[in-house]
Parts: structure tokens; sequence; C-alpha cells
């Protein structure tokens, strides 16, 4: 029997590039899940929106619940103008992420914003969202959620690596899907790029063009995240009190800045690659980082590392959003928790309609 469902899936990730949107089809056919993208697009986050999403990881509790009805009643209007501009009359659902302002697994804690019923209440249509908070009551880390999406859509690939604000991979390890974050990227390098009155690191240029410090190399590959097993995750908050105080200890151009945390970064997804003439997945706003994609082809000679299409590379997150949405409202299991660390794999997500 055949299923189909078109979504618009919804994500907003950590290095704050924007509001990711994709129309996407799924199709069941004997058991086999597939996709056909139709449409996406990155609506970016003004000034205004940028600065407050940065800052609300230091919000009071009320504040943050302003906020949150605040985010919510733009994130609607937002797509509302997505789904009119694009014609949208036949969609079965939207499936949004939100944004992450608070993610402290380890206190049973995480927050995305966005995540209120108004906005089915704005569009007319079934919302599902929240898909962290469940993982997190079952002892999980509430991340990465992407792992089912690679397994069931993605499966061609032994590895799947996503260059977002922070890196994640998954694979298959002993028939169980594993997948952790590996360590920071956009939210380091968007800071240094910053410093040189860019917004990005374009193709890694300014790099390229720095000297790597050795001993801050050494420093970032010896802290205690790389040698904890998984599953594990980070957050902003690590970014803040963790690697930026380290980074910045060292007084180096933003060129040099960049040149080390890049290498870091490559060196750090090659040491998990362990699997000899594997083929790798690589989406997410890094991969057109081209000098971070060539340092890690140095580290990982063997490994053939396959860049996902403009669409993929852009979308995936927002694809799989909407995936965790069919599997949500087909009372399918969404979350692994083998990846996640919960107590059981389960169907995460709430619907309102």
């Amino acid at each position: 029997m055949m299923k189909k469902f078109k979504v618009l899936g919804v994500m907003s990730g950590t290095s704050l590039d924007g509001i990711d949107c994709a129309v996407v089809e799924f199709t069941k056919n004997n058991g086999v899940w597939s996709f056909d993208f139709i449409s996406g697009k990155t609506v970016p986050y003004t000034n205004q929106w940028y600065d407050k999403l940065q800052n609300a990881i230091c919000l009071s509790e009320s504040d943050l619940h302003l906020l949150n009805i605040e985010y919510t009643y733009f994130l609607g209007e937002l797509l509302n103008n997505f789904v009119v501009e694009n014609h949208l009359t036949d969609l079965d659902f939207i499936a949004s992420h939100g944004h992450t302002v608070l993610h402290q697994p380890e206190k049973g804690i995480t927050l995305q914003i966005g995540n209120l019923p108004i906005i089915a209440d704005m569009l007319s249509l079934p919302f599902v969202c929240d898909f962290r908070v469940q993982d997190v009551a079952l002892g999980g880390q509430g991340a990465p959620l992407v792992p089912i999406g690679d397994r069931l859509l993605f499966a061609d690939y032994d590895y799947c690596l996503n260059l977002g604000g922070f890196s994640n991979i998954s694979f298959e390890e002993n028939k169980e899907r594993i997948a952790f974050d590996i360590c920071p990227v956009n939210t380091l390098l968007n800071h240094f790029a910053k410093k040189l009155g860019n917004d990005f690191d374009e193709s890694g240029n300014f790099a390229a063009l720095g000297t790597i410090n050795q001993d801050l190399f050494n420093k970032l590959n010896n802290l205690s995240f790389y040698n904890q097993q998984g599953p594990k995750s980070l957050g902003i908050e690590q970014v803040n009190t963790v690697y930026l105080p380290l980074i910045e200890k060292y007084q180096l151009s933003a060129q040099d800045h960049l040149a080390t945390v890049t290498e870091h970064i490559a060196y750090q997804i090659a040491s998990v690659l362990k699997k000899s003439n594997s083929k790798l997945l690589v989406t997410g706003g890094g991969a057109f980082n081209q000098h971070l994609i060539n340092r890690l082809k140095f580290y990982v000679p063997n490994t053939t590392v396959v860049l996902g299409s403009k669409e993929l590379i852009e979308f995936k997150e927002a694809l799989i959003f909407a995936f965790l949405g069919v599997l949500r409202v087909t009372n399918t299991d969404n979350v692994l928790s083998s990846v996640t660390g919960a107590s059981k794999n389960h169907c995460s997500g709430i619907i309102f309609n």
C-alpha cells in the first residue's frame, strides 16, 4: 500500500542563519520511504531578531515566555507568507523544529520557542512540533533527531555529516544507529568572521590565509568533551563557557583563529570516520566551506566525501523535520534511544490541529 504526504518542514539552527522552509513530498511504498524535494527558501533573521535570539539564554523565565509568544506570532506570519507565495493549497501539515534557546539535558531542560498552537490557528493547518522535550523526559539528550531520517532516507551512505552551528554525524554500528555532536562549527567560525566584517568565512578564504597555532590546536583537541562516549550533544552554552574563553586567551589575528579552529574541526571529524573506504554525505552550511572540506579530505584520504546537492546542503534538516512529522502523524517511532540515550525508542512531537 502506498502512502503520500506533502509537508512543509521548518528549521531554525543555532548558527542563526535564518529560518529554513522546505516543501517535501514523502512516499511510502512497500515499506520503503522516498522523497521528492519540491521547493525551499531560507528567510534570514533581521538584526533585531538575531540579537534577541542570541541573547535569549540570559532572559528570566517570564521574559522567555513572552519571547516565545512573540516569536511564535513572527514565525506564523512568516510561514503564512511562504504558503501564500508558493500557492501551497494541498499541504497535509507543517512540521517545525522551533528555535532552541535552552538545551541542558543533564538538568532535564530543553526549550524550543515557536512551538505553540497559535500557528495551527493562524494557518488553519495541523502543526507538528516540540520534538525534543519528550526525549529529555525519557532521560535522553533530546538530540540529535535527524538520524532516523538518515537511516530511512539516506541509507546509501556509510556516514551522514551535518556541518551547521555544530557538526553532527550518524552511522550504523552493530545494527544500531549511532549519532552524536562532534564539535562546534559555524557557531565559532562566524564569531571570528564577524571580527573581519563578514557574517561568515565564505569558502573558508580567511582561514586559508591564516596560520595554525599549534598550541591552541592541541589544547582544543584535549578538551574533555572529545573523550566522552556518546550519546553526547553540544549547545551554545559550551561555546560561550568553554570554547571561546580558551580560543580568545590566544592573542591571534582573526585569520589565525579561523585557520586553527577550521583545522580543529577537520581533525575532530576525521577522528570519528573509522570505517575504511567509506562514503560520507556532507550537508549543512559548512559544506560550502571549501577550505574546511579540503582539510577534512586531507585527514581522510580513503573516504569518498560527497557534497549533497545545493537543496540538500541547505535544507536537509528542514526536510528531515518534515519527515519526523510524517512519522509522528503515522504513530511511528521517530527518535532512537541508541542515538539520544533515552530509555526507549519513541514517537515524539505534539500535534496541534
